[in-house]
């Protein structure tokens, strides 16, 4: 279908679907209060790859996933981009600043047709920068400059979200928030993900954010913003705590369960320490009382009125099924208990409900997917 024609359709039905629901922004959540909504739901991976996937895709959604979404109870989507995805750029070489700057009207239509699609089916979509000009938390493709070093990177990254933000101006905060760059962190070598890391600096976070904030604000005075926490989303950034903006922490600790033999995540993937849940590995104890202690200073960011969301969260499909469950479920306990949501990293894929590929799961075939019900049935309660 054009994208002018799904544009127009969309409008018609837009009204519709949101007005009759109160404003999820003013949905108290947790002992505590969360001023973000108690978002629940999953990372959609159209995107998320610098480069197109070969054709057929079979890794995009489908109205089935956003319709299973939906009905299974959940209520959020985030969507991680990659932006040379959006841009016209060569290929065959390292990408040039001007070409950063190069929008792809094709291509961003696309993107804007799939939030749409997922608006019909009453979801709110969290559009997230993963690869953002000047930096990724991911290796695989050479940036022309640094996003926490150089100045027209900078104004690269507040140039693209000035962007989006004008063109779901027509959208309300029910309908879209922005999610402004996955997993800060800076490394020694911005192309070696293994590389030596550190937080971002809190001033040069804090500029870059508040930048971004003030354009988006031309053109979306009451969307929500959302600024990852810093060390690779590990802790919250208390130097713009002041600012308009929420803050979203990760459900990834320990990494030794949730990213376990996870080769992109791993040095040697084959000397990784067997999962357990409770108890040792590498020569110490873990329990749920080190899951609080981790999501304790997230906590008390929302008693300052930092409305706080946890953005990706899940398992590598080669962790035992019976472990990542029980870690998983003292996750999920301790951020409901607290009014903090989630979205599953991803829906249909090694870390999701379904085709995840696990070699320990009884699969029930859902319409020729693999559904893993255990794992769907922890989520819907929670």
């Amino acid at each position: 279908m054009p994208a002018s024609i799904d544009r127009r359709a969309f409008l018609r039905t837009a009204t519709v679907l949101f007005s009759s629901a109160p404003l999820t922004g003013r949905r108290a959540a947790g002992p505590f209060g969360n001023s973000l909504p108690h978002w629940r739901g999953f990372n959609l991976l159209d995107f998320f790859s610098a480069r197109a996937p070969g054709t057929p895709d079979r890794s995009a959604t489908t109205n089935d996933d956003l319709r299973w979404i939906a009905d299974w109870g959940f209520d959020f989507v985030r969507l991680p981009m990659a932006y040379p995805r959006y841009v016209r750029y060569d290929p065959s070489r390292p990408i040039t600043i001007d070409e950063v700057y190069r929008f792809d009207t094709e291509q961003v239509e696309r993107i804007e047709n799939l939030v749409y699609r997922a608006n019909r089916h009453g979801l709110h979509v969290s559009i997230n920068l993963h690869r953002a000009p000047g930096y990724c938390v991911n290796a695989g493709f050479t940036e022309p400059f640094n996003l926490w070093q150089d100045a027209e990177a900078q104004r690269a990254f507040v140039h693209h979200w000035s962007m989006w933000a004008e063109r779901f101006k027509h959208l309300t905060p029910d309908q879209i928030s922005f999610d402004l760059v996955n997993e800060p962190s800076a490394r020694a070598d911005m192309n070696d993900q293994h590389s030596e890391r550190k937080p971002v600096p809190g001033a040069v976070y804090r500029k870059v954010a508040a930048d971004t904030l003030e354009a988006i604000r031309k053109h979306n005075p009451d969307h929500r913003v959302i600024a990852d926490g810093n060390d690779v989303g590990a802790v919250p950034i208390p130097e713009i705590a002041d600012l308009d903006i929420g803050q979203s922490c990760r459900g990834y600790y320990p990494g030794l369960i949730s990213h376990y033999r996870a080769p992109w995540a791993v040095k040697n993937p084959e000397e990784s320490p067997l999962p357990r849940w409770p108890g040792e590995m590498n020569g110490r104890l873990y329990g749920r009382a080190d899951l609080e202690r981790f999501y304790q200073p997230w906590i008390e960011l929302m008693r300052q009125g930092v409305g706080v969301h946890c953005g990706e969260c899940g398992c590598w499909s080669a962790t035992p099924h019976d472990v990542f469950l029980a870690w998983f479920g003292d996750v999920l306990d301790i951020l409901t208990e607290n009014g903090i949501g989630y979205a599953l990293w991803n829906f249909r894929g090694a870390f999701g409900v379904l085709d995840s590929g696990r070699a320990d799961v009884a699969y029930e075939n859902w319409y020729g997917h693999a559904l893993d019900r255990k794992l769907l049935a922890l989520l819907q309660k929670h």
